[in-house]
């Protein structure tokens, strides 16, 4: 059996597909599988923010039409990075165990400290709201590109820091470059943050892909978009939320921001098996300012 990765060309992309695919080879030895890259969009475009030129649907747009015309037959993809409504013939098949969901700051390569005096790093009206209120005296500027790309934006003078994602820099082999990490409570993570989802085509034979799956991953996954998706929210949209397991029960934080951009945060926590219902009745709480 042959199976044909679909994967974004950034470094990064290239290697959580080839996590996926090192899963696949030892759950399945005689499966011979390849990697296919290619560019989107939304890797294409550099120079306006995401909300400017269509929301994350950009990163995925030639990735699906490979999947439709049989060019591959799975994609990998950050779950952070899939648009909150995805086409019924191109399921997800498998979320993957959670990397670190947590957002860092990265500091430029040899500085001794943070020069405030230069702008923080962010493209994400999520990462900006809170930015903003953690270190009001710091101005936040967007920065895009791939990790590697803002990485040398940063190191070139342009930043006095980037705010990135902990699980793009551990699975770069990158952790040094790691100043400090922001717990949940202070910088709420993106729905989906730190774990791989696979996509396939509705006729495809999933039980290959079942050793992909983390049932964990996957009920944060889906509770996150949840959230997320009962707000209409999506790249432009400053709203985040959160799923954690503590104590047997799950713990989901939520934020959100109306057109006013007053900041709303607020959590509830419920049975786990009820984690959908709960993140939806949360999403609309916050709206309607009644937490």
């Amino acid at each position: 059996m042959k199976l044909r990765v679909g994967s974004r060309d950034s470094t990064l992309a290239v290697i959580q597909s080839r996590l996926v695919m090192d899963a696949l080879r030892a759950a399945h030895p005689d499966i011979e599988l390849e990697l296919v890259t290619m560019k989107t969009t939304g890797d294409r475009i550099l120079d306006r923010t995401l909300d400017q030129v269509g929301g994350k649907g950009l990163f995925v747009k030639e990735l699906d039409a490979a999947l439709r015309a049989g060019r591959v037959d799975l994609t990998v993809h950050s779950c952070k990075d899939l648009p909150m409504e995805l086409p019924e013939d191109l399921p997800i098949a498998a979320f993957l165990r959670r990397e670190d969901p947590r957002d860092v700051l990265v500091l430029p390569q040899g500085a001794s400290g943070w020069d405030r005096s230069k702008p923080i790093g962010s493209a994400s009206p999520r990462r900006r709201l809170q930015l903003e209120e953690m270190f009001p005296d710091t101005a936040v500027k967007p920065v895009r590109g791939n990790v590697l790309t803002r990485l040398g934006k940063l190191d070139g003078g342009e930043y006095g820091a980037l705010v990135l994602a902990a699980a793009g820099l551990l699975r770069l082999g990158l952790e040094e470059r790691i100043s400090r990490y922001f717990e949940a409570d202070e910088m709420l993570p993106a729905a989906g943050q730190g774990i791989l989802a696979v996509q396939c085509r509705e006729d495809m034979n999933r039980e290959v892909l079942a050793c992909l799956r983390d049932e964990a991953a996957e009920r944060c996954a889906l509770v996150e978009r949840a959230f997320v998706g009962a707000l209409g929210g999506g790249c432009s949209s400053p709203v985040s939320a959160y799923a954690a397991a503590e104590d047997g029960c799950l713990r989901i934080t939520g934020m959100y921001a109306g057109e006013s951009g007053h900041m709303r945060k607020g959590s509830v926590s419920g049975p786990p098996e009820d984690g959908i219902p709960l993140a939806v009745e949360l999403a609309k709480k916050l709206k309607e300012g009644r937490l």
